[in-house]
């Protein structure tokens, strides 16, 4: 696969406008931990893998589990994610696929369980944003850091 352009040269302002909104949501007070698993999930979801790719390192430097990263996109059916990580998962798979759930009211009211206004909203851009580099990555055929293995 090779990219399509570098948007980054392309349009630069609008770009450092998006990555702008990045840095307001990880200084919002949400956990990095919520925020990669977030990120992940839904560039899952999107079939991302520059963003796939981005989002599981930062997570592992943020701590995150193999084990976790590994069982993400069977969230449901694992006890290892907390009643909050849970809720704001299943609320990114309905942002994210919001032509197909129309957001549900139990996602949003399982949200709001654990989540104030204010994280609510830092959450849905969470969401919003990841969707829109996504669809930035994936349109432009951004290609992820291949790291190469050598044999012993």
């Amino acid at each position: 696969m090779k990219p399509r352009m570098n948007y980054y040269q392309a349009a630069p302002e609008l770009i450092k406008a998006l990555a702008a909104v990045d840095t307001q949501i990880r200084a919002s007070g949400l956990e990095q931990s919520l925020i990669e698993l977030v990120k992940t999930r839904a560039s899952q979801i999107n079939g991302c893998a520059y963003c796939i790719a981005v989002h599981t390192e930062d997570a592992r430097k943020h701590g995150e589990t193999e084990q976790r990263l590994y069982l993400l996109n069977a969230w449901r059916e694992s006890p290892v994610y907390t009643d909050r990580e849970r809720a704001a998962l299943a609320w990114t798979e309905a942002l994210t696929l919001v032509s197909e759930t129309h957001a549900p009211d139990a996602d949003y009211e399982a949200v709001r369980a654990h989540f104030s206004e204010t994280e609510t909203v830092n959450l849905t851009m969470l969401i919003g944003t990841i969707n829109a580099w996504n669809r930035i990555a994936i349109g432009f055929r951004a290609v992820h850091p291949v790291k190469v293995k050598v044999a012993a």
